[in-house]
């Protein structure tokens, strides 16, 4: 009695139809299903790759401004060390005539001169050259240099500057042959030129043999 029970109940010939269809209809459905969902998961595709290349724009931008920052930063602490280097330039441009004249001072005394002085006067020319050489000391602690060129060196327009020609010199046309002022840089920036003579060619129109121009 349980077996017949247990069988399941086509009744009429119209319903074991319609069961029928209903099985063969299933496989179908579930295809409708499938479909349905995969346009979901092949819109979500588009949506990441957009989101990583945000992102990869996001992390170049940021990177360029970092940069950018760090430039600026570089800049200010060079401008920086600049101003507090070169703040000084005209003060020490005023005290190089101090340091001439004391040059000066000591030139005009001659040996023999020197030697037959008193000792009050020697110990005032001594007094003198000291004080030169510590003035000279500050300028070099302070990054100012002497550039003062020497006999026969070529004339470089960059830091001399020629007053005069001199004709009939044993150097050639354009080397300094007298100087008449020293010349000094502060840091790398010149602070004044060396004024000098400068030797003539021979049967040269004046200036012609010197370059004079930076």
């Amino acid at each position: 009695m349980s077996d017949e029970n247990s069988k399941p109940d086509t009744g009429t010939p119209e319903t074991a139809a319609k069961l029928a269809e209903t099985l063969a209809a299933e496989p179908a459905r579930q295809g409708e299903a499938a479909d349905a969902a995969a346009p979901e998961t092949v819109e979500a595709a588009p949506d990441a790759a957009a989101l990583q290349a945000e992102i990869a724009d996001l992390k170049d931008r940021l990177l360029r401004v970092a940069a950018e920052m760090e430039n600026t930063r570089k800049r200010a602490e060079r401008d920086k060390a600049d101003a507090s280097r070169y703040a000084a330039a005209n003060f020490a441009r005023d005290m190089l005539q101090v340091s001439d004249n004391l040059r000066r001072a000591v030139a005009t005394l001659k040996d023999d001169e020197r030697e037959g002085a008193a000792e009050s006067v020697k110990a005032m020319i001594e007094g003198v050259e000291m004080t030169e050489r510590q003035l000279l000391s500050i300028f070099e602690r302070h990054g100012i240099r002497e550039i003062t060129p020497q006999p026969g060196e070529r004339f470089d327009p960059n830091l001399h500057e020629a007053m005069f020609e001199v004709p009939g010199t044993e150097h050639p046309a354009g080397a300094v042959v007298h100087v008449l002022e020293g010349g000094y840089l502060i840091g790398e920036r010149l602070l004044r030129a060396a004024r000098v003579g400068v030797a003539k060619s021979e049967g040269a129109e004046k200036g012609a043999n010197v370059d004079t121009t930076a």
